[in-house]
């Protein structure tokens, strides 16, 4: 579920400014399965962060593990919004990555290490992959909480 009403409006309002323009890249698709797929675990809460330019954010939260709610962040990176690409990010210590497929990025996710993922097409395949991290990060958070 979203955080509030607000924080979905926002979100929508992004998603048609987004599917009005250009997607050279062919991964607002990949974004909304990813979007959809953080509402499909309990207890979490998304939140949106849009920083135009930059990048946005939706970060999948899990308020019931207080030390650390952050699970997962699906930026958007937006230097170039015709040709836009996503880092989906989690602390590294939250899931495996069996396939060696991400980044490890020390002190990259509010001062500890992250393992980030570049999704920089359509490629369903690496999707599907992003998106066992994401249950297994949210699983790792409810085992915490």
């Amino acid at each position: 579920m979203y955080a509030d009403a607000a924080t979905e409006a926002a979100v929508n309002a992004f998603i048609a400014q987004w599917a009005a323009g250009e997607d050279a890249s062919g991964v607002l698709p990949v974004f909304l399965a990813l979007r959809d797929h953080l509402h499909t675990h309990d207890g979490a809460v998304v939140e949106f962060v849009s920083r135009p330019g930059v990048s946005h954010s939706l970060r999948g939260t899990f308020p019931g593990w207080a030390a650390r709610p952050l699970a997962v962040l699906v930026d958007v990176v937006d230097d170039d919004p015709a040709a836009r690409w996503l880092s989906v990010c989690f602390h590294d210590d939250s899931l495996t990555d069996p396939e060696e497929r991400g980044d490890w990025i020390p002190t990259g996710l509010n001062g500890n290490d992250a393992r980030c993922f570049n999704l920089e097409d359509g490629d369903e395949e690496f999707m599907h992959y992003v998106k066992e991290r994401i249950s297994e990060a949210f699983a790792h958070c409810r085992a915490n909480a």
